[in-house]
């Protein structure tokens, strides 16, 4: 009951990591307000999470929409201690010198404006109960050039960078602001990509697990939730400003390769000495 009297909203509730955090938050103790566009997914979820969670219409592109999803957390449980930023899309593909603006724009709206609307709407009501956790869904994309589309890496780096300031702004009123950076992990998002096909989870999961760091272990939605879950509890009530990676150490160089002076090997020197001698 690591979340128990705490309430949490949560955007792109419907599938994937919210869909996972839902389900994990309800379990630790926390009530839900879960706000998608996929309106048949999400009341499923809220009917399978029973008076632990409500439903509502969300469109993280419309500031009105995440204003609702805010305001129904506080009129119908009372209050509101989280706000998970997760919805997102992959969004525009392609050569940067072909990439149709409208497609960046509508892209930048989801995964960048959506997120500053909830860190917003969520300050909004946070700052006069001093008290909150902000949890914000950027990449490894957002660490890395070269791991995704120009404009979701473009996007996803913003999220760190703004993760950082609202973070310096918020922790004079106890609210902490944190993200998360996840490398491909096995959710229907990932499964259209690899595969064609957004409900090949387990086909999925092979190929992840043949190609993880972490040999034969693929990323799940499951570890992103995790993940959430601990930035969302009192266990990480000294971590702010900071960027959680579920990626099998991707980021900081680890492959599916046996790095590079592995074995060992006399001292390298000048010169083409080696040795202490």
């Amino acid at each position: 009951m690591r979340l128990e009297g705490k309430i949490a909203a949560i955007t792109g509730a419907a599938s994937g990591f919210g869909a996972a955090a839902a389900r994990r938050f309800v379990a630790e103790g926390a009530k839900v307000v879960l706000g998608d566009i996929q309106l048949e997914a999400g009341q499923a979820i809220a009917e399978e999470l029973g008076d632990s969670a409500v439903f509502v219409t969300c469109n993280v592109t419309k500031e009105d929409d995440i204003a609702n999803l805010v305001d129904t957390a506080v009129s119908h449980f009372g209050k509101l201690d989280i706000m998970y930023n997760n919805a997102g899309i992959v969004g525009a593909v392609g050569p940067i010198a072909t990439t149709p603006a409208q497609e960046w724009k509508f892209t930048v709206d989801i995964l960048l404006n959506g997120v500053f609307y909830g860190c917003k709407h969520a300050a909004r009501v946070m700052i006069p109960q001093g008290s909150g956790s902000i949890i914000s869904m950027s990449s490894t994309a957002g660490i890395l050039g070269g791991l995704g589309p120009h404009c979701y890496t473009a996007c996803k780096h913003a999220v760190i960078g703004l993760t950082k300031g609202v973070a310096a702004e918020l922790c004079a009123h106890n609210i902490r602001v944190n993200a998360i950076s996840p490398a491909g992990m096995a959710t229907a998002m990932v499964a259209n990509v690899s595969t064609g096909d957004p409900g090949a989870i387990e086909e999925t999961k092979k190929i992840l697990a043949a190609n993880s760091p972490l040999k034969g272990r693929p990323g799940m939605a499951e570890d992103v939730a995790n993940a959430a879950l601990w930035l969302a509890s009192d266990e990480s009530g000294y971590t702010s400003g900071h960027t959680l990676t579920t990626d099998a150490g991707i980021t900081v160089g680890a492959t599916t390769n046996p790095i590079a002076f592995e074995e060992y090997q006399p001292l390298f020197r000048e010169a083409g000495k080696s040795g202490l001698e």
